[in-house]
């Protein structure tokens, strides 16, 4: 079996080296510093006080590693229609896209039982064409938990998680997610089949949709977002205007608001990926985990005043960061 790894950051090298340190054929296509260090000494992961070093295929360019049975993109969702090209080339006849990205993804409304099935989200998929590029017929989804850190080029430490939820888009368990969940688990992961893989996309969006703005509105961490009074208060008013655009499209919430917002309190001191990328410089995740809810919003006609409001205020300070 052949897997390429495109966007081998901290989540895509996680599963990377535990892949190459099973003897996988696996492929990485990433850039920089990231990639050089790679190519000359190998992908180091440090996870449970342990390291081990592996020695996987480094590539710069996508089309140099030949079609894949998977490929596994772990890109933030912003960098996708870019690279989408490129991720096309290592897509021959029987290849699987495994999309490890958070937020909405661009293949949402794929076969789905609603008025709005093959509806294409421009959020996500600007102008449709991510949906040409990358057919959804070809895409399974995963939901990713664990975090990880590229702590210096070429090195990952894993701080905790190690759930990769599967589904495909009609939930089916076909054979190639079948033998994907079976390899995942295979190399130390625990990788559940979902027959409704978009509600639990939903779950870990619905928190996150609120979360990471506000972290990135107030340079707050997760506990104070979730802990602080009037924080929590403006938390639960957004994931409350998103559950029924959620329900409307057919999602089951299997918990509540508080619990969701007592789940994520418990990881503590932590800074959301958005507030992360903005300290950093870099683009956030805004469009795939905010700005896709108020679409989606618009679609099946639900009013978002506080989802709306929040959302201009982070695009805006997104654009004074040059992050946007």
């Amino acid at each position: 079996m052949k897997v390429a790894v495109f966007g081998a950051g901290a989540i895509g090298g996680l599963l990377a080296a535990r892949l190459a340190a099973a003897e996988v054929d696996v492929t990485v296509v990433a850039r920089g510093p990231h990639l050089a260090a790679m190519q000359a000494n190998g992908l180091r992961l440090i996870s449970g006080g342990e390291a081990i070093s592996t020695h996987p295929r480094c590539l710069a360019d996508a089309g140099d590693a030949g079609e894949q049975d998977y490929v596994i993109v772990t890109l933030k969702a912003h960098s996708l229609p870019a690279a989408s090209p490129q991720i096309a080339r290592m897509m021959g006849p029987g290849s699987t896209l495994v999309t490890g990205i958070n937020g909405v993804p661009y293949w949402y409304f794929y076969g789905l039982d609603s008025p709005f099935r093959d509806r294409r989200v421009q959020s996500v998929d600007p102008g449709g064409k991510l949906w040409d590029v990358l057919p959804p017929s070809r895409a399974i989804g995963c939901v990713v938990y664990p975090a990880a850190e590229v702590i210096e080029p070429g090195v990952i430490e894993h701080t905790y998680g190690d759930r990769f939820s599967l589904g495909e888009p009609d939930g089916s368990r076909s054979p190639r997610i079948e033998a994907l969940s079976k390899l995942l688990i295979a190399v130390g992961f625990k990788a559940p089949v979902r027959p409704r893989i978009r509600d639990e996309i939903w779950v870990k969006l619905w928190g996150n949709l609120a979360f990471n703005p506000i972290s990135a509105l107030t340079i707050a961490t997760l506990d104070r977002v979730t802990g602080e009074t009037e924080l929590r208060a403006l938390c639960r008013t957004m994931m409350l205007e998103a559950k029924p655009v959620a329900e409307a499209l057919g999602t089951r919430f299997a918990i509540g608001v508080d619990k969701r917002i007592d789940g994520a309190a418990e990881v503590g001191e932590h800074k959301t990926s958005m507030l992360q990328d903005l300290e950093r410089g870099r683009p956030m995740e805004i469009d795939a985990l905010l700005g896709a809810v108020v679409e989606l919003g618009e679609a099946v006609g639900q009013q978002m005043p506080t989802c709306r409001a929040v959302l201009a205020l982070v695009r805006e300070r997104a654009r004074q960061a040059g992050c946007y």
